[in-house]
């Protein structure tokens, strides 16, 4: 509203110049009162055209086209403020996202290290069970061995004693301790009864 009281006062300005600027030309030019009456009427004629066309130009053209333009650069102003805040939701949620990332990184690296902990020692104890069991089969191999080793050794002085005592046996072994042998054995068997 102010803008249209602005460019009516220029208006008015612009005519009263005008008037001014004409007046003050018939005035310089001679001649007779009725030529210059008439001149003077076309003029006012002429001027009043052409004021009405600038009335009508200002007036009536230009304030929708500027009214037009504000709207648009409004419009535009509008819209670049919905971008910059769009723009700055986003900024700040990648940012978030950024400082939510860097925590995760470091809970995932803590969460791994805790991981490999357990896993070393969960190796470390299937390795010690392991390393018992190889222990006891180890042992239990050994006793089995030791077992075996003892009946053979058995089994070895047995049959060495029996192969030593052979051979004295046949070394002692004469014909007469033979004949007394059987007599003896003869005479053991005459007092039992039948």
């Amino acid at each position: 509203m102010k803008h249209a009281r602005n460019v009516y006062y220029s208006l008015a300005v612009c005519v009263l110049g005008l008037f001014s600027a004409a007046t003050t030309f018939g005035a310089e030019e001679g001649g007779s009162p009725a030529e210059r009456s008439a001149e003077m009427i076309f003029k006012w004629i002429h001027f009043a055209i052409l004021a009405g066309f600038l009335y009508w130009v200002f007036g009536k053209l230009l304030p929708p086209m500027f009214r037009r333009n504000a709207d648009n650069i409004n419009s535009a102003i509008t819209k670049a403020t919905a971008a910059k805040v769009e723009a700055e939701r986003k900024l700040q949620e990648a940012a978030t996202k950024m400082g939510n990332l860097e925590r995760e990184i470091a809970e995932f690296r803590v969460q791994a290290q805790r991981d490999a902990a357990v896993e070393v020692e969960r190796l470390r104890a299937a390795t010690v069970l392991d390393v018992e069991k190889i222990r006891a089969a180890a042992r239990a191999e050994i006793e089995a061995a030791e077992r075996a080793a003892r009946v053979e050794l058995k089994e070895l002085a047995a049959k060495l004693a029996v192969d030593g005592a052979e051979s004295l046996v046949a070394k002692q072994m004469t014909p007469a301790v033979q004949e007394a042998m059987i007599s003896s054995f003869v005479h053991s068997l005459q007092g039992r009864p039948n």
